[in-house]
This record gives C-alpha cells, sequence and structure tokens, in this order.
C-alpha cells in the first residue's frame, strides 16, 4: 500500500472504529468478523492464491502456462503431497527451497497406492527387495492396462513406481520422522531452471512435500503467490486433507478451482466438497475462478459437450468467472512457439525427456498425441485457412513436424486461442494487476457499512436524548415531577412482568433453581417409601387391627393391608408437606432476591423511599402458596389409602401376588402365620404404592403447584402494579425533598455524558475521514462511510424553530422593503 500514502493508518483506524464500537453496551453484539478478516486482506503483504482441484485435473500445467514457464511437474496420475508456493523475485535473485516428505510419510502414501492396486499391504521401503517387487507388480499393471495413461489404475501403479525411485534416488536427504530442507545452493545448482528441472523429475518430485519458488514474473508483483495444492481425492487422506486446510485458512485470498467436468461429465463428490468449503470461507468471499480444464476432450465429444453446458448453465450462472481451457496445448503451444524446423519444433529439446524410447525407438509426447488429434478431429480449425491432413501411413512424430513446417505459428497461435489459456491468463492478471486492490478495498467498505450506520445512529440519538435534557435546576425538577407518574407506572409493569416471567420459568422448566429443589422432592418421597416397606411390621399391623376388635383374637390378611394403607398414606403425607414448604420457601427467598436486585426495585426506593410493600406482599404470598400446597398434599396422599384402580385387574402381577399372600396367611389363624408372609405382604403394598407415588412426584403435583403459583402470583402482582401507581401523592412529596441533590447529580452527569460523547463523535468523524480518503484515492466513491455532521444531531423540533425564525426573519424584511418603497414613491 506504500503507492496509496493515505491509506498508511488504516489498519489503525479500522481498530479505532471497532474500539468505539465495543465501548457501547447495545452495539457490543454486533459482528465484527468479517470486518477483521477483510482488513487483514488488505493490510497483508501478501494475497494467496490456492489452486485446488481432484488429482490429474491440470492444476500444475495451468500454473505453467500462466507463467509461460515450465516450473511445476505435470504428469497424469501423478498424486503426492507436494504444495508448491510461487512467490515474486528479482531476475538476480531467484531461488528454489526443496522440502522432502519423511520416510514415514513416502511410506504411508506407498501403502496406499499398494492396497489401490492390490498389491502387498505392508511396505517396507527400507528393503531393496521389497521396493523390486513393487516395481515388477507396477510394471505388470501398467502392461495389462495398454500403458501407464490408459487407465486410473495404471496412472496409480506409474505413480508407486515414481515414489519408490524417488526414495531410492534421494534417500541420502530422507530423514525417518523430519521433513529436511535444502536450499538451491545445497544442490549445487547455479539458476533456477536447473533447480526446477531437478523438482518436477516426476521421481524427484513424488517424494517432495514443498517447493518454494522464487522467479520473476509480473503476475507475482505486489505480494501475489500461487499455490499448488495437492489433489482433493489424493490416495494419502491427509494430503487431501492438506487442500482442505489451506482452502479454510485466513490467509487464503482467492482460489482458482479446476474442475473436470469437461473430461469426467460430471461434479464427482469431492469436487461438490470442494465447492461447499469454500463457500465457507469467508476470507475468499466472491474471489474464486473455475475453470474446467481439459476442454479438448469435449471437442471430440458431443454428449460430454452438452453435458458440461449444462453443468456450467445450472451451477455457475451467477459466476462471472467460469473459464475453459485445455493447460495441456495452451502452454506448450507457447512452449513450441519458439521453436523451429532445426529441433523438430521441440522433439529435440522441449520433448527431448519424453522422446526417449525403449530399445532405441521413439516414443510419442502426451502433446504430440493431442496435438494430431486436433488438427484432425476438433472441428475448431478452418478448412479454408488451414488444410491440413494427419496421415496414417506417418508416425505421430512425423505428421507432427510435418504439419508444423507447412502451417507455421499461425496454426500454433490458433492452437493457443482454442485453448482459452490466454483468456483465462488475462482475465486473471487483470484481476490481480487492476482490480485486486480496489475490490479488497471495497469489500472492507461494505462490511465498515452496517457498523458505521449503526454507531452514527447511536451517537445521533445519544446526542439528541442528552440535548432535550434540561440543563437548570429548576426546569430539570419540574420535568421530573412531570415523568413522576410515567416512572411509577413503568415499575409497575416492569415488576409484573418480572414475576410473570419467574412462574413462567418454573412453568416451563427452565428455572435450573427450582429443578433442583423439586428433584430433591422426588428424592425425598422415593427414599421415605422404601424406608417405609423396608421397616414396615406386620406384627404392628396386626396388633392394632385386633385392639380396634375387643372381641376378635385373630384378624385377616384385609386388615393388615387397610392398616399398612392408612399407615403409608400417613407417613408419605408428612414427607410431601414437608418437602413441599421448603420449595416453596426456596422459591420465595430467590424470588425476593432477584426482586431486590432489579433496577426498577432500586428506582422504586428512589422515589418512594419504601418498596411500597412489595416485600411484604410476597412473604404473605408465600404463606398462601404453602397452605395452598399444604391442602393439595394432604388431598393427594389421602388418595393413597385407596388401592390402585387395576390393583385386582385379571391377569396383573398384583392379583396374583395378593391370591398367593393370602393363601400363605390362611393357613393358620394366630399373629405368627400372618408374620410369617410379612416380605409377601410388603411385596404386596410395594406393587401398590410404587405407581401412586410415582404418579404423583412425576405429574400431578408438580402440575398442582404451577397452578397454584400462576392463580395465586399473577393477579396479585398485577393488583400491586396498580397499587404502585396509586402512589403518586406520597412519591411527589418524597421527591421533592430529595430531588434538588438528585437534580444537580443528574445536571452534572448529563454534562460529563455529553462531553464523552462529543469526543467520541470527534474521534468518529476523524477515522471515517480517514477511511474515506483512502477509498477516495482508490476511486471508490460510491462506498465512501457516512460521518456525524452537525446538521444530524439537531432534532426535528429545532429544525422546525429554525425554519420559523428564518421565515419570520424573512417576513419582516419583506415589510420594511415594501415600506421603504411606498415612501420614496411618495
Amino acid at each position: 500500500m506504500s503507492q496509496f500514502p493515505q491509506c498508511e493508518n488504516l489498519s489503525e483506524q479500522v481498530e479505532s472504529l471497532l474500539q468505539l464500537l465495543h465501548q457501547e453496551p447495545a452495539l457490543r453484539t454486533q459482528d465484527t468478523f468479517s470486518v477483521q478478516s477483510s482488513l487483514r486482506k488488505v493490510v497483508s503483504p501478501t494475497f494467496e492464491i490456492v489452486f485446488a482441484g481432484a488429482f490429474s485435473a491440470g492444476k500444475s500445467m495451468l500454473i505453467n502456462a500462466l507463467l509461460e514457464r515450465e516450473l511445476l511437474y505435470s504428469a497424469e496420475g501423478h498424486a503426492t503431497g507436494t504444495e508448491c508456493y510461487i512467490a515474486y523475485a528479482e531476475p538476480e535473485a531467484e531461488k528454489v527451497i526443496l522440502t522432502f516428505l519423511s520416510e514415514a510419510e513416502i511410506c504411508a502414501q506407498a501403502e496406499a497406492l499398494s492396497q489401490r492396486l492390490g498389491l502387498t499391504a505392508q511396505v517396507r521401503i527400507n528393503q531393496p527387495e521389497v521396493i523390486n517387487l513393487l516395481c515388477q507388480g507396477s510394471e505388470l499393471i501398467i502392461q495389462q492396462e495398454g500403458g501407464e495413461s490408459k487407465s486410473e489404475r495404471a496412472k496409480q501403479a506409474k505413480a508407486l513406481i515414481l515414489l519408490l525411485e524417488g526414495f531410492e534416488a534421494n534417500c541420502d536427504r530422507i530423514h525417518n520422522t523430519d521433513n529436511a530442507t535444502y536450499s538451491m545452493e545445497q544442490f549445487n545448482f547455479s539458476n533456477l531452471k536447473e533447480a526446477a528441472s531437478y523438482a518436477r523429475r516426476g521421481s524427484n518430485s513424488a517424494v517432495l512435500k514443498r517447493v518454494e519458488y522464487y522467479c520473476h514474473h509480473p503476475l507475482l508483483q505486489d505480494g501475489n503467490i500461487l499455490i499448488d495444492t495437492p489433489g482433493i481425492d489424493a490416495p494419502v487422506q491427509k494430503d487431501a486433507e492438506l487442500t482442505y486446510r489451506k482452502i479454510e485458512h485466513p490467509d487464503t485470498s482467492a482460489v482458482v478451482c479446476v474442475l473436470k467436468p469437461a473430461a469426467a461429465g460430471d461434479m464427482t463428490k469431492e469436487e461438490t466438497e470442494l465447492l461447499e468449503a469454500m463457500r465457507g470461507n469467508s476470507g475468499i468471499r466472491d474471489r474464486v475462478f473455475y475453470v474446467f480444464n481439459r476442454i479438448d476432450e469435449t471437442w471430440y465429444n458431443t454428449q460430454l459437450r452438452q453435458r458440461l453446458d449444462g453443468l456450467v448453465i445450472a451451477q455457475f450462472q451467477d459466476s462471472s468467472r467460469v473459464y475453459k481451457t485445455s493447460g495441456l496445448l495452451g502452454f506448450y503451444g507457447s512452449q513450441i512457439k519458439h521453436t523451429s524446423g532445426s529441433d523438430r519444433f521441440g522433439l529435440n529439446s522441449i520433448f527431448a525427456e519424453s522422446v526417449k524410447g525403449i530399445d532405441g525407438k521413439e516414443d510419442t509426447p502426451q502433446f504430440v498425441n493431442e496435438f494430431n488429434r486436433y488438427c484432425a478431429n476438433s472441428g475448431k480449425l478452418s478448412p479454408s485457412k488451414f488444410r491440413i491432413s494427419v496421415n496414417s501411413y506417418e508416425t505421430p512424430n512425423e505428421n507432427y513436424i510435418r504439419i508444423l513446417a507447412e502451417q507455421g505459428t499461425s496454426l500454433i497461435d490458433q492452437l493457443i486461442a482454442d485453448s482459452g489459456i490466454e483468456e483465462f491468463r488475462s482475465a486473471i492478471t487483470k484481476y490481480l494487476t487492476q482490480e485486486k486492490r480496489p475490490q479488497l478495498f471495497a469489500t472492507l467498505a461494505n462490511d465498515l457499512q452496517p457498523l458505521c450506520i449503526s454507531l452514527r445512529k447511536h451517537y445521533i440519538d445519544a446526542q439528541r436524548e442528552l440535548d432535550s435534557q434540561p440543563r437548570e435546576i429548576d426546569a430539570m425538577k419540574a420535568r421530573e415531577l412531570e415523568l413522576l407518574s410515567q416512572q411509577l407506572q413503568q415499575i409497575g409493569k416492569e415488576y409484573a412482568t418480572h414475576i410473570e416471567a419467574e412462574v413462567n420459568a418454573v412453568v416451563t422448566n427452565t428455572c435450573t433453581a427450582f429443578e433442583d429443589d423439586f428433584r430433591k422432592l422426588q428424592a425425598r418421597m422415593i427414599r421415605r417409601l422404601d424406608e417405609l416397606l423396608d421397616t414396615f411390621s406386620v406384627s404392628d399391623a396386626y396388633s392394632r387391627a385386633t385392639l380396634s376388635h375387643h372381641r376378635n383374637a385373630t384378624a385377616p390378611l384385609i386388615a393388615i393391608l387397610v392398616e399398612a394403607l392408612y399407615y403409608l398414606a400417613n407417613q408419605l403425607e408428612d414427607i410431601l408437606v414437608e418437602s413441599c414448604q421448603e420449595v416453596t420457601g426456596s422459591l420465595f427467598q430467590r424470588l425476593i432476591e432477584r426482586v431486590r436486585k432489579s433496577e426498577y426495585y432500586r428506582n422504586l426506593y428512589r422515589l418512594l423511599g419504601n418498596d411500597s410493600g412489595i416485600e411484604q406482599q410476597l412473604k404473605l404470598l408465600e404463606k398462601d402458596v404453602k397452605q395452598a400446597l399444604i391442602s393439595a398434599a394432604r388431598v393427594e396422599c389421602d388418595r393413597f389409602v385407596r388401592e390402585s384402580p387395576r390393583f385386582y385387574d385379571e391377569g396383573t402381577f398384583s392379583i396374583y401376588q395378593f391370591r398367593q399372600t393370602l393363601q400363605q396367611t390362611s393357613q393358620g389363624y394366630d399373629c405368627e402365620s400372618m408374620v410369617e408372609a410379612e416380605p409377601a405382604i410388603r411385596q404386596l403394598l410395594k406393587l401398590d404404592f410404587e405407581p401412586k407415588v410415582s404418579a404423583t412426584i412425576r405429574r400431578n403435583f408438580r402440575q398442582t403447584i404451577n397452578q397454584t403459583l400462576k392463580t395465586l402470583l399473577l393477579p396479585v402482582a398485577n393488583q400491586q402494579a396498580n397499587d404502585i401507581l396509586q402512589q403518586y401523592t406520597q412519591a411527589r412529596a418524597y421527591l421533592e425533598q430529595t430531588l434538588e441533590q438528585d437534580v444537580e447529580e443528574k445536571i452534572r452527569r448529563n454534562e460529563r455524558l455529553l462531553g464523552e460523547l462529543q469526543d467520541k463523535i470527534t474521534i468518529y468523524n476523524q477515522v471515517i475521514t480517514g477511511i474515506n480518503s483512502c477509498l477516495q484515492a482508490m476511486h471508490l466513491h460510491e462506498h465512501l462511510l457516512p460521518v456525524v455532521d452537525r446538521s444530524s444531531l439537531i432534532s426535528s423540533s429545532e429544525k422546525a424553530n429554525i425554519f420559523n425564525t428564518n421565515t419570520d426573519l424573512t417576513k419582516t424584511a419583506y415589510s420594511n422593503n415594501t415600506q421603504n418603497l411606498l415612501e420614496s414613491s411618495v
């Protein structure tokens, strides 16, 4: 940003603006992440453009084509975890830094590829015999598939061979677990070309983790860095994850998404996930270039072309950055443009390594095959301009040399134009050199706009509110007394609303403290029932039954059960009564504490000198609620005396247990036969009481509590709110006694707040003026941020007064002028 001195303090200005925002409690919830993200992009010295896509999509070839020099290794089937960074350097400072994979990482890649190919699962790459076996197996697969580029399986086999060869060739530079880094000089390379040639070699590239190129190209100026990443469907999962991490990283500023539907026909699952990941990074925004590479495949297949056109219309019609390219044809087309027949149009130079075949026979480079195919079948060449024949009796290389010798550079120019590379290079060059900076600043301004609008409105409203306050003691006193009735009404409303919210929290189970207390009540009831069942004495029940009947010396099972039912019901009633009193006491204690801490309670004391009987009323309510719940608890537990409705139903376990117990107790007529059946009687009581107690504590009694609270508290709270309003006379008398001192303090406070607010507005305007000067330097006049001008701080009533005053002055001046004219005419 050195070329824009108006923007030197942009970072500090934006930070000052964010600090102003955070100083206002009402505005702290506003999200500032997007502002901070866009600010980082603006002030960052680098702009990272990540090339992402599936393996073999042509990312590396596309970068080579952009820079018009062969830096990156590119071959079908080659998928490693290599990251390539390409940054700017002056011509004399060009260099390469190489970082190798560790032996453990190479081993993981080799195992993944071996498993895909169905070779040995455990790979020990430090054993030469294992490497030889894997290479032989891979060579066999390539022969079975008909060549190393004939299928995905063959490409993967070639990738495994390159990986193993790379390990063998560079084992002295590879550490067991660490990633070793070497400079260009450590390899005795004298220039970038030699170093890049080493890194491009397939076997070397396969074992490199990271390559950093520093080269001279105008596209890389202004901090632009091109990053080539592993394929999103790389055989080793962590390599694919590396690409996703890079896309989601906040330093990533733009993405060139290289897609394969031109050759494959449809988007893969991995490509769809890639698009979703890009949309989730707020640092990228709309800075995405969609490149459908290998477009030449659609020239020979109408169905592929139609499917690609449909895909672009359906999913990418909203993007203006969609390009169709053939990186292979575009790059090598630009390279052979500088060759001639003397080196067979690059076969002896550019393609020298590819031409070398087995047994002295010449191989055909991939570009040559595609070139011949382009000339013969693409339909791109006008017959009137290009009369070309691809002869079957000539080898592909012979056809290639002859055609170029006949047609010259005009054919090469047409090839480059049809490849789409020039269009893509022009678009990305224009963006990076002309559009990038203004768009980054525009994005920052757009992110700042809503924050500035909110802050400006907040300042204007606060200024007008403070300006509307009286500044004289008498006027302030009169205003306070005028507002007294409204304040009392508001306090009453807030109190009633508070009580309603507290009761509703209990009813909807969102009051954590009450839930804890009620769970304790439930636990006490369950625990007490277990204790009563465990300690129930048949002997005592038998004794009470015979004491009730003086003429009888024995008692039936029914009499024992009756005594048990009364005993258990009454004991449980005692626990429920005691527990509901504790729950109610805790609830009202919390309620009173929360009322005391509320703002309306403090305001009520300020206006009345007391709480208008709120606390006393709540204590009376506590007694009423306790009494109501005690009555409800007694009614609830009194019902325990009756057996459950289904207790005697046929087919239930309870009736079966009852019959078994009756059969056991009817064996004799003394107390001993009854006592012997005590375990069975306890089990019978458990079957009856557990469902009844569970229904009470889990359903019935909670509803009783909720309904009692709503019925008793809400009407009283509304009545209390009305009573507060009726205290106007007492409040006025009390307020007049204390108002003098309060008013003086309020005036001083308003003056202090007004001074602080004016300081904030001054800082805000200074910051916005600085940011706007930067935006104006970038010619972004439509993105200027709003300042707080003097006219905005004048209220509508003040504007009306000013208008009326100006109107009166105009009328007076008009009247005087008329009088003067009359006098002069006389």
